[in-house]
């Protein structure tokens, strides 16, 4: 039974946290609990490494127990309202399936995700069971995305016919990716589908549509076996003095605590090295998406730039929309973008070229983190944007990157619904 809280009489749902890495341990634990306590009470913690849930609850400042597995909480009588699900992409399905069929809601990290059949049987479990799953996409939530929402749909640039967008991820960010798991097809199903589901999900949004057709390149040109020389770990390496991509998890305390001694236990270092030969994504790539509303889509994501942010530009019949979102860059302004709002035919009293400045929100994300979560946690939240997306947007997304890689595979051009026919019922 959920509990109602005495102070605030608001109801207080209970949840599991099922995943204790960084996104588990911060965003939907020690964050959540420190601005959200009287919404939500942490009942129980899954990871099946024991000491990093340890360490994780630690920094939470829980109390809550901590279990292997959902069998073994579900053993000790603990039955969760919700399951927050941060484990790597290619275990969400099974969890989440598991988590439903026992009555809990679903908050699952994006991708939601990486397979058709998975997708297939994380759809069917969400209707078999009446739940809801819902997928944090928390970039539609940041006040700029949320801006040019509103713009698009305003008319302002008449109908939207093209797309230009554009994601870089810098040395430090883009590498990170190399040296986790997600450097594996089986796990991420490649950065088509974990890091793009970010992009791919908000084109969706943006354009209130769908994805039908995709074609798209990718290939593995600076990490994995185009290194110049490879160890096994950064922490052991003998290369460190003359490695670009050196990392020493010693010198963050955070990931220090939540994976070097952890890894005792199960093997996963967190330093892995980026020049290892048998990744096998890719790492730059670039796809052109046909959308069934006549949308036509240029995207790319680049993993190794001295830049880290996106520039996108929507054009339209009656004008154009620009944004060029930077994280850390000396020439940006600080706390807040510019929209860039190009009209084709400026009527009396309007600008060709209207600058709209939009402040960055207190929060992860540029705010989206914290307003993602008072939407899913608050009463009474106003979706007038559609922000709040559920597993059908989660399955779109999916869908989207990995015919991306089928067709980066293959050549082909990869019809969405060929992948998944009954999508849109």
């Amino acid at each position: 039974m959920a509990e109602t809280d005495t102070i605030s009489g608001t109801e207080r749902r209970s949840y599991v946290l099922i995943g204790t890495g960084n996104r588990g341990t911060t965003m939907w634990g020690r964050d959540l609990l420190a601005g959200w306590s009287e919404h939500v009470d942490l009942v129980a913690i899954i990871d099946k490494n024991q000491l990093r849930a340890q360490r994780a609850r630690h920094m939470i400042k829980s109390n809550a127990p901590i279990f292997s597995s959902v069998e073994d909480m579900q053993k000790a009588g603990i039955s969760p309202q919700l399951a927050m699900v941060c484990t790597p992409d290619d275990t969400h399905d099974e969890i989440v399936v598991k988590m439903l069929d026992a009555g809990a809601d679903i908050i699952t990290e994006k991708p939601m995700t990486t397979t058709v059949e998975k997708i297939r049987r994380m759809l069917e479990a969400e209707a078999r069971s009446g739940k809801r799953i819902d997928v944090s996409f928390n970039y539609r939530y940041s006040p700029t995305a949320a801006r040019i929402k509103e713009l698009l749909m305003s008319g302002v640039i008449g109908k939207v016919t093209s797309v230009d967008f554009h994601w870089y991820l810098d040395t430090a960010h883009g590498a990170d990716y190399f040296r986790r798991w997600h450097a594996y097809i089986r796990h991420s199903g490649s950065l088509f589908v974990h890091k793009a589901t970010h992009h791919f999900d908000l084109l969706n949004w943006y354009l209130d549509s769908t994805p039908q057709t995709v074609s798209a390149f990718g290939k593995l040109l600076n990490y994995g076996k185009n290194g110049p020389f490879r160890g096994e770990r950064c922490q052991t390496c003998p290369h460190t003095a003359n490695c670009d991509y050196f990392f020493d998890i010693s010198s963050d305390p955070f990931l220090d605590a939540l994976y070097e001694d952890p890894a005792s236990e199960d093997g996963y270092y967190r330093d892995r090295c980026v020049f290892r030969e048998d990744i096998d994504i890719p790492d730059t790539m670039v796809a052109t998406i046909g959308y069934a509303n006549d949308v036509q889509v240029s995207y790319s994501l680049n993993t190794f730039q001295p830049i880290e942010g996106h520039h996108i530009a929507f054009n339209g019949t009656q004008g154009r929309i620009e944004l060029r979102q930077h994280e850390d860059q000396p020439w940006d302004m600080p706390d807040q973008d510019e929209i860039l709002l190009i009209r084709n035919f400026p009527k009396p009293g309007e600008e060709k070229l209207e600058r709209i400045i939009v402040p960055h929100a207190e929060g992860g994300h540029y705010g989206g983190d914290n307003l993602m979560r008072d939407m899913i946690f608050k009463s009474g939240q106003n979706d007038k944007l559609h922000q709040r997306a559920g597993a059908k947007a989660g399955a779109y997304s999916v869908l989207c990157g990995i015919a991306a890689l089928k067709s980066a595979q293959t050549g082909e051009i990869v019809k969405i619904d060929d992948l998944m026919p009954d999508i849109g019922t």
